[in-house]
């Protein structure tokens, strides 16, 4: 039998690292990761930096780039578009059912009041990481919500691109207000027990996030031609 990897953990720890500087653009798209350099800012050898890129790879987070060597994939606009197709569907499902269930579940109201409330004092000086961390836990409180594990199972695997599209909007300083007004509606909507109210606010704000994103990444590439 193969013998186990002695490292999960750090492998672990390594991959979020990553993840994370991916997702807030400290490594921007295409550019070049260079594995030493990388184990060395984190204090780690190369081993678990190697096994984590390769996790990367199979998400399409990264991309081969020569010898041995990996780059940050760029966003594709018609990817983004997808799916955001899809995660409206989910998020109109998960909004409408968490309103059925708000009366009944007062821990998940909880979650889903401190998750807003924590959303609603961000400001100029929030960072970019943080902004995004705020993002999915507002959506994730609304799955738990929402009673059926399913949803949180089906769009975990996407999250990290999800993550990356929000980056692109969340930029913008203009939209973090514009963004938690309607998160702030749909929320609302979900604690007031109206459904299709609920069903149609989460809708309508992917909809609105997902053709702000594809809009913003066409530009840049655009600019970059």
């Amino acid at each position: 039998m193969i013998p186990l990897d002695p490292l999960p953990n750090l492998i672990d720890q390594v991959y979020a690292r990553i993840l994370e500087a991916i997702s807030d653009r400290t490594l921007q798209p295409g550019q070049r990761i260079r594995q030493n350099e990388l184990a060395d800012k984190l204090g780690v050898s190369r081993q678990p930096v190697s096994h984590a890129l390769h996790l990367l790879h199979r998400q399409g987070l990264v991309a081969e780039s020569g010898k041995r060597g990996f780059e940050v994939t760029q966003l594709d606009p018609s990817r983004i578009r997808q799916l955001y197709e899809v995660r409206g569907a989910i998020d109109a499902l998960a909004a409408r059912l968490a309103a059925t269930r708000a009366a009944s579940d007062a821990a998940g109201r909880a979650r889903l009041d401190a998750a807003l409330a924590a959303g609603r004092g961000v400001d100029r000086n929030t960072s970019l990481g943080e902004l995004i961390t705020l993002d999915v836990d507002f959506h994730r409180a609304i799955y738990q919500l929402a009673g059926n594990p399913v949803i949180e199972e089906t769009i975990s695997p996407q999250w990290p691109h999800m993550r990356r599209s929000m980056a692109t909007v969340l930029s913008e300083l203009d939209y973090r207000g514009s963004a938690w007004a309607e998160h702030a509606t749909i929320a609302a909507h979900i604690l007031s027990g109206d459904a299709k109210a609920a069903e149609r606010a989460a809708l309508a704000h992917a909809q609105t996030a997902g053709r702000m994103t594809e809009e913003r990444l066409r530009a840049t590439d655009e600019a970059a031609a």
